[in-house]
């Protein structure tokens, strides 16, 4: 029997060890910032109930932008065929919005997520496929199995690599958008296998999936990609806060803020 990856595996904690929280039978109000000083609590009912305008805007802006960015998307997948071998889209299981509340499904917990039996997965949120432009070497998962992206990863083509600075990697995901999986804005999406480790690490964590997932959000335009655990927490604060501060203002300001982040490649691998 295969046994469960934890943590430690999949991101490495940097400075003193993380202490394990209990298991959340019901969602616990902990402090995610200690390290940092001031304190974040939210429970799974403080957040509010996204509007179906936003829902709709999201869908209709989406559609419109594949149609006029269909010739670059179409140049890009040109050259990663010619650039490396394998598929030029990349596809793969994350959990997107709950629904339920914040029950989990009752069934026995598994070395193998399968993506398509909510009960098997036992986890609060929607399982999808999201889409991407490849950008690491054909059957990367496979062999290295699921772990975060660092910098001067062996695994990410040389195309992979200007593709995500720009972060054009994340375009195909406008599909995602349309087919109503993600918003424009909001959390990013976890596979199973962090999602997971992470509420048992952090129970607030499950907060986040209260909304749909965004291709941008606010603790992407204010941080990094996620190396270590206190990467983590430190996302999860700008998550809770963008979750609790839900506008369309805001996500306005989200939205022009990605610009300048992809412009500037600030914190791309």
């Amino acid at each position: 029997m295969k046994r469960r990856m934890g943590l430690s595996r999949i991101l490495p904690i940097k400075g003193k060890r993380a202490e394990r929280v209990a298991r959340p039978g019901t969602l616990k109000v902990i402090d995610l910032t200690r390290h940092a000083g001031d304190r974040l609590r939210m429970r799974w009912d403080d957040a509010p109930r996204v509007p179906l305008a936003k829902e709709f805007a999201d869908r209709l802006l989406s559609l419109g932008m594949l149609i006029v960015l269909l010739p670059f998307l179409a140049f890009v997948a040109v050259a990663i065929r010619l650039s490396s071998s394998g598929p030029i889209i990349y596809r793969q299981v994350r959990i997107g919005q709950n629904r339920r509340g914040m029950s989990r499904g009752g069934g026995a917990s598994t070395s193998y997520y399968d993506v398509y039996d909510r009960r098997t997965l036992d986890l609060p949120g929607k399982p999808f496929i999201i889409f991407k432009f490849r950008t690491m070497v054909d059957g990367a998962e496979n062999r290295f199995g699921p772990i975060w992206a660092s910098k001067n990863d062996p695994r990410i083509t040389l195309l992979g690599r200007v593709l995500r600075k720009l972060r054009v990697d994340e375009l195909p995901q406008l599909i995602n958008v349309v087919k109503g999986d993600m918003s424009l804005v909001g959390p990013r999406p976890e596979r199973p296998t962090f999602v997971r480790d992470l509420i048992d690490e952090i129970p607030e964590y499950a907060v986040r999936l209260r909304v749909k997932p965004g291709i941008t959000g606010l603790a992407q335009v204010k941080h990094h990609y996620d190396t270590c655990l206190e990467d983590v927490r430190t996302k999860l604060r700008y998550d809770l806060e963008y979750i609790r501060n839900l506008s369309p203002l805001l996500d306005l300001k989200i939205l022009i803020r990605t610009i300048w982040v992809v412009l500037t490649m600030k914190g791309s691998h």
